[in-house]
């Protein structure tokens, strides 16, 4: 009796731990929080996270009656849909790169001033300093306002660069807290924002979006008008050392463009700023880099161009 009690009590323990297995691993395929454009669509269990919420906050923003809830349900397909056909795009019900593309403006909106607002003037820097994890607002070159922040975690790391402020919205709530003010990054969705996690401002604990406490970002909020250039740095600079020697070429876009440009920056061949998109200007930039270096004047940023650069 002993020995048929001792089998059925493993028996049940396997079972149980076989059925949280699938569970956990169910809710792991399910969730989604990334920033780099996702694609969204229906499934079993459903999609939920994040970039649900931003995906359905943006469209109630957009005036469709849609309560943001984190999940991706038949309703949030259909309305997806409806955009779709308002955006001459195929209504397929799925969220794909053209419909972030659609959805989150890339370049600056027509926000209009609220009664509020108490926007500054002068020439405008937002500086954020990733090892110190603070935000630091500059006028005319002054220090004006400083706030401490979160910012993404190693394995989804915060845009290196230097950004704009491309859209501003409220009380999208959840994980976006009160206020959101999106960055013009190329490969994904990041802003600045506030949070429903207060706890985790002053660690490294984002998807690559910079968190602030809300009662911060709704004081920063109204100061800041849409084009306000945003610098992220890590120690002082927008590259790290010894990177992977990428080819790279007119075209491309991404962080590792944003470290050539920066590094070209840094040893004095202005072009425009490093956003991370390698167009006409990054590729004259290098064509005289390489002129200059005695290196084939291909426009392309190969593993000689790398080394001549200081960057491996």
């Amino acid at each position: 009796m002993y020995r048929v009690g001792s089998y059925l009590l493993f028996v049940f323990l396997v079972i149980i731990f076989f059925v949280s297995q699938v569970t956990a691993s169910d809710y792991e395929s399910s969730q989604v929080d990334g920033t780099n454009f996702p694609c969204l669509y229906i499934t079993s269990p459903n999609l939920q996270g994040e970039a649900v919420w931003l995906l359905q906050a943006r469209l109630k923003e957009l005036g469709y009656e849609l309560k943001p809830t984190g999940v991706y349900t038949n309703d949030t397909q259909d309305t997806v849909k409806l955009f779709q056909v308002a955006s001459n795009l195929e209504p397929t019900g799925i969220v794909t790169e053209d419909v972030w593309y659609s959805l989150i403006p890339s370049e600056a909106n027509n926000y209009i001033i609220a009664e509020d607002d108490r926007l500054l003037t002068g020439k405008l820097v937002i500086e954020i300093e990733i090892t110190t994890l603070l935000l630091t607002v500059f006028q005319d070159g002054e220090e004006v306002a400083k706030y401490p922040i979160a910012v993404g975690k190693n394995s989804t790391p915060s845009p290196l660069g230097e950004w704009k402020i491309v859209h501003k919205s409220l009380n999208w709530g959840g994980g976006f807290g009160t206020r959101w003010l999106g960055l013009n990054v190329p490969w994904g969705i990041y802003g600045i924002h506030g949070t429903n996690k207060p706890g985790s401002i002053g660690s490294y604990a984002s998807h690559g979006c910079i968190r602030m406490f809300n009662g911060d970002v709704e004081k920063l909020y109204p100061t800041i008008p849409i084009g306000t250039r945003v610098r992220i740095l890590e120690k002082g600079k927008m590259f790290p050392g010894n990177i992977k020697p990428i080819v790279l070429k007119a075209g491309a876009s991404g962080q590792q463009v944003v470290y050539v440009q920066s590094r070209l920056k840094e040893l004095g061949y202005e072009f425009d700023r490093a956003d991370g998109r390698f167009g006409k200007m990054t590729e004259l930039a290098i064509r005289y880099y390489q002129a200059w270096h005695l290196l084939e004047a291909s426009g392309i940023v190969d593993e000689a161009t790398y080394s001549s650069l200081g960057m491996l």
